[in-house]
C-alpha cells in the first residue's frame, strides 16, 4: 500500500497582496455562540420572524440529552442481542444510557455575511448532527441528511442575504430503537459557514499523498479540485517551524483538477514516536488575482501490509497496540471538546497505546487532528449497520440512499490525516451471512478504493465461521476478527491475506476499585451491587481476558495487532448488567467514565509501554472484617519477578512463567491472608536485585480532600477544560479507597463548573449538578474557562472533611 496524508479543509481569513491588488480569499465562520435551542415540535421555527425568546441559549457543540435525568424507561428495548449470542429477547434497560435522547429538537441562530456578493460561493458545513438533520436558511429548506455521525455540507449561495441578517434553523429527530449505545443528541460537533470566491478550491478538494519516500527525498503528490477557468495554483510546503522547504506552480488543469508533484528533500517522517507534520499552503490565482487560499497539514509516512511481514510503518514492522473508543466523552456526552479528547490521548499515550479505532462511526475532526499531532495511528470506521438491521431504526433505514454518499464524505473530509492507516466499512454487520452481504462488502470496499487507493479496508467480523465459508472474509483487504480467539488459527489458514487483525478484543469487565471474593475467572458474573471485579478476571459470553490476546500478539507474527474494547467506559451497553437497574454505562473500559485508570490500565501498560517501568499492586488494603481471610494480591509490572511483603514479612517471590496465560503476564500471590498494615512489592531485575518498589497502606477514616488538575492553566476561549481529580485521604495522607462521601463543588473567578463524574456505572446523579458522591475514593470535576483571562478557584467540600481548594489560571 502507498501512503497518504491529512487534510484540514477550512481555513481562516487571509489578506494577501498580489501586484498591488488586495484580495480577500475566504472567510470561515464557526457558529459557536448565539444559538437558541428547544426540544419539541416547532415547524414554525423555520421563519425568520419566529419569536424564540423563550428558548434556551446554548453554545455549539451541544448535547441536550446529557443533562438527563437518567430513567430506565427511556428507550427500553426488548431484544435478543445477536452479537452477544442471545436467542431469547429480554428487557434491556440501560442499553442507550437511560438518557432522554429521543424526540424532535430545534436549533436557531443568525449570522451576517458582509463580504459576500454575487461573485461569492457560500457553504454551510456540519461535522455531526444527531439525527436526521433538516437545514433551513431564511425560511427555505436547503437540504437534509440522515446519518447522525456523517459530515455533510450544502451550497447556500442562493438562499442567503448579503445586506441583512440571515436566519439558520436546524431540525433534528432522534428515533427510539435507533442505537446500541448512547448516541447523544443535538449539534454535537462544529457548524461552519464558508464564504469564498466562485473561482476557488472545492470543499474537501485537496488530496495529498507521498507515493515515494527515501532518506534523501519524498515525492509529495497534491491533487486539487477547483472551480473556474484560466487558473494557476501555487503550492508551498512549510516545515514544522513554518519555513518554506518546497514549492510548485501549475497552470495545467486535468478536467477540474491540478496534479502537482513536489520534491521534498530529506523528509522528516511521521510516526507515533515522531509525529512530524508539514503544511501545504495552496494559493489559487485567476490571472494575477488571488482567488482562494487554504492550508493543509500532512505527514510523510509509508504504510505497507504484507503477507510475510504483516504491517509496516516507514519500513519497520509495527503491531497495533490499539483501543476502541465510542464518541461520547463521559459527563460531556457527545458534545465534542478538544480538552477532553487531548486528556484521553495523554492517558492512552502513557499506557503505551499507539492506535485508535473510532467505534462504530466517523471520528471527529478534533480527534483526528490530535492523533496527527500526538502520534496515534487511526482506524476510521463508518457504520455499525448495513442493510440488515441490528436495531429497528438504525442505519438500515438509510443504507440504500446514503451509504455511498457517507463513505465519500468520510474519505474526502479526512484522507489527508497521516494518522489514518486504514478504513473500516462496518462492524459486526448481520450482512456477514449470505451472498448479498458479500456483494455489499465488495461494493463498499470499492468505493473506499476509488476515493483513496492508498489505504486498505477492513470490517470487524464476529461471524467468523460464516465469513470463512462464504468468501466475505477473503475479499477484505484486512481480515478483522472481533474476539473468537479460538478461531484465529483456522481463519489464518483459510483467508488468503496472510495476516489477521484483532479489530476488537477482550471485552473484559471491571469496576474501578471494586474487588470480589473468591477471586476466579468467570464469564458474565454478576453481583448484588451491579459492579464487576477489578481483579480483571471477568469477561463476557462472547469474549475473553486480555492475556488471551497477549499470547496471540506475542506468539503469532501473522497477528498484526489489536484494538481493545474499550479504552474508556462509555454511556450505554452496561453488560453484564444490561437487564438490571440502575446500570447505565459500560464496564469494558481500561479507564472508567471519568477517565480514571482501572487496575487493567497497568496490565496493558506493563506490556505496551516499553519506555517506562510499571509496578502496580491490587487490591486496595482496606478490608475491615476480612482479617485472616484469603485476599489474593496481583502485581502488574514490566519486571519479570518481584517479592511481596506484608507488614515487613516476605510472602515470597513470584516470577512470570508460561504455565497459564495469566501467569505469563501477571505476578499473583493467591493465598495472602488479610491483615491491616502495609503491603509492599519489590520488583527484581534479571539478576535478582531490587529494582523498584511500591507500597499501599490501610487507611483510617476520611479526613481531607486532595485536588489534582490535569493542567493548571487553560485558554480563555470558553471551551478549554481542566479535569481535577478529587480524592480523600486520612490524617496521615493515606488514600481512602472505599470512601463514598457526598461532595459539593464551587468555582469562582474566570471559570465555571462544567460537570463531575465518579466512574460509577450505577450512579444516577446528573453530571451537571455541582454535587456528587465519591466512588472508590475518587471523582473528577471539570472546570471550564470563560472568555475572560484571570484566576480561577475550585473549592470542594464534604461533611466532616477538610475542604480542598485549588487555584487555576486562564489566559
Amino acid at each position: 500500500m502507498k501512503s497518504s496524508i491529512k487534510h484540514i479543509s477550512l481555513i481562516l481569513l487571509a489578506l494577501v497582496f498580489q501586484i498591488s491588488i488586495k484580495a480577500q480569499t475566504r472567510d470561515v465562520i464557526t457558529l459557536r455562540n448565539g444559538w437558541k435551542f428547544s426540544k419539541g415540535h416547532h415547524p414554525e421555527a423555520v421563519s425568520p420572524e419566529y419569536n424564540d425568546n423563550s428558548w434556551e441559549e446554548v453554545t455549539v457543540p451541544h448535547d441536550w440529552a446529557i443533562y438527563g435525568p437518567f430513567d430506565k424507561e427511556i428507550d427500553k428495548q426488548v431484544v435478543a442481542i445477536e452479537q452477544n449470542g442471545e436467542t431469547v429477547a429480554t428487557e434491556k434497560t440501560g442499553r442507550t444510557g437511560s438518557l432522554p435522547y429521543i424526540g424532535e429538537a430545534w436549533y436557531r441562530t443568525s449570522f451576517t455575511l458582509p463580504n459576500a456578493d454575487q461573485n461569492k460561493k457560500v457553504l454551510i458545513a456540519f461535522e455531526g448532527a444527531m439525527s436526521e438533520p433538516e437545514v433551513f436558511i431564511n425560511g427555505t429548506k436547503v437540504g437534509e441528511w440522515k446519518y447522525g455521525y456523517a459530515y455533510f455540507y450544502f451550497d447556500i449561495s442562493d438562499y442567503i442575504s448579503n445586506s441583512k441578517t440571515n436566519t439558520l434553523a436546524v431540525k433534528l429527530s432522534n428515533k427510539g430503537l435507533s442505537s446500541r449505545w448512547y448516541p447523544g443528541a443535538g449539534l454535537y460537533r462544529k457548524v461552519q459557514i464558508i464564504v469564498k470566491d466562485k473561482q476557488s478550491i472545492d470543499h474537501w478538494g485537496t488530496y495529498i499523498t507521498t507515493p515515494m519516500i527515501t532518506d534523501q527525498m519524498a515525492k509529495v503528490n497534491i491533487k486539487t479540485k477547483v472551480s473556474g477557468a484560466q487558473l494557476r495554483l501555487v503550492t508551498d510546503i512549510l516545515d514544522a517551524n513554518g519555513n518554506t522547504v518546497a514549492s510548485n506552480t501549475s497552470e495545467t488543469l486535468y478536467g477540474n483538477e491540478f496534479d502537482q508533484n513536489i520534491a521534498l528533500e530529506h523528509p522528516n517522517l511521521w510516526s507515533p514516536e515522531t509525529p512530524y507534520l508539514y503544511t501545504a499552503v495552496s494559493k489559487l490565482y485567476a490571472r494575477d488575482i488571488l482567488k482562494d487560499e487554504i492550508t493543509t497539514r500532512f505527514g510523510v509516512r509509508r504504510i505497507q501490509y504484507d503477507r510475510n511481514t504483516g504491517f509496516s510503518l516507514n519500513g519497520e514492522i509495527t503491531k497495533f497496540k490499539g483501543v476502541c473508543l465510542h464518541h461520547d466523552l463521559g459527563p460531556l456526552g457527545a458534545a465534542v471538546n478538544t480538552s477532553a479528547l487531548r486528556r484521553q490521548l495523554r492517558i492512552l499515550k502513557d499506557m503505551g497505546c499507539n492506535a485508535i479505532r473510532s467505534s462504530h462511526n466517523m471520528p471527529s475532526m478534533e480527534q483526528l487532528e490530535l492523533c496527527d499531532e500526538m502520534g496515534f495511528m487511526f482506524l476510521a470506521e463508518s457504520f455499525d449497520e448495513w442493510k440488515k438491521p441490528k436495531v429497528e431504526n438504525g442505519y438500515n433505514l438509510y443504507f440504500d440512499d446514503y451509504a455511498e454518499k457517507d463513505v465519500v464524505n468520510l474519505v474526502r473530509a479526512t484522507r489527508n490525516h497521516p494518522s489514518i492507516v486504514m478504513w473500516s466499512s462496518g462492524n459486526e454487520v448481520p450482512d456477514q451471512w449470505g451472498s448479498e452481504g458479500v456483494k455489499r462488502a465488495k461494493w463498499l470496499q470499492d468505493i473506499f478504493h476509488r476515493e483513496d487507493p492508498t489505504r486498505p479496508v477492513t470490517v470487524g467480523m464476529d461471524q467468523v465461521k460464516a465469513v470463512m465459508e462464504n468468501g466475505f472474509g477473503a475479499i477484505m483487504d484486512i481480515p478483522g476478527l472481533n474476539y473468537r480467539v479460538h478461531l484465529y488459527e483456522e481463519a489464518y489458514e483459510t483467508f488468503p491475506q496472510g495476516f489477521i487483525l484483532g479489530s476488537e478484543t477482550a471485552s473484559t469487565v471491571s469496576s474501578r476499585g471494586i474487588y470480589k471474593f473468591p477471586v476466579e475467572i468467570a464469564s458474565m458474573k454478576t453481583y448484588p451491587d451491579f459492579q464487576s471485579s477489578s481483579y480483571d478476571l471477568e469477561y463476557c459470553s462472547w469474549s475473553n481476558l486480555p492475556d488471551d490476546d497477549f499470547v496471540l500478539q506475542d506468539d503469532k507474527p501473522w497477528v498484526i495487532g489489536e484494538f481493545v474494547w474499550t479504552g474508556f467506559d462509555y454511556l450505554g451497553e452496561p453488560t453484564p448488567y444490561d437487564e438490571a437497574w440502575p446500570s447505565r454505562s459500560s464496564y469494558f473500559g481500561i479507564n472508567d467514565l471519568a477517565g480514571l485508570p482501572k487496575d487493567r490500565y497497568y496490565l496493558y501498560r506493563s506490556r505496551w509501554n516499553i519506555e517506562d517501568e510499571t509496578l502496580h499492586i491490587l487490591p486496595h488494603w482496606n478490608w475491615e472484617g476480612r482479617e485472616g481471610e484469603t485476599t489474593p494480591v496481583f502485581v502488574y509490572t514490566s519486571y519479570d519477578s518481584a517479592e511481596l511483603f506484608l507488614n515487613g514479612k516476605s510472602l515470597g517471590i513470584q516470577k512470570k512463567d508460561s504455565s497459564t496465560h495469566q501467569n505469563r503476564y501477571r505476578l499473583m500471590w493467591k493465598d495472602v491472608k488479610y491483615q491491616p498494615g502495609t503491603l509492599k512489592v519489590v520488583a527484581l531485575d534479571k539478576h535478582g536485585n531490587a529494582a523498584a518498589e511500591k507500597e499501599i497502606k490501610t487507611a483510617g477514616k476520611p479526613y481531607q480532600l486532595i485536588l489534582e488538575p490535569d493542567v493548571k492553566t487553560i485558554k480563555a476561549n470558553g471551551e478549554d477544560i481542566t479535569f481535577v481529580t478529587v480524592s480523600v485521604v486520612d490524617k496521615n495522607g493515606i488514600p481512602c479507597p472505599t470512601a463514598t462521601n457526598q461532595l459539593e463543588f464551587k468555582v469562582k473567578g474566570k471559570g465555571s463548573y462544567r460537570a463531575a463524574c465518579n466512574g460509577d456505572a450505577t450512579s444516577l446523579e446528573p453530571f451537571h449538578l455541582p454535587t456528587m458522591k465519591l466512588f472508590s475514593g475518587k471523582l473528577v470535576v471539570l472546570v471550564q474557562s470563560t472568555t475572560q483571562a484571570g484566576d480561577i478557584e475550585l473549592t470542594v467540600s464534604g461533611k466532616g472533611l477538610k475542604t480542598g481548594k485549588i487555584k487555576l489560571k486562564s489566559y
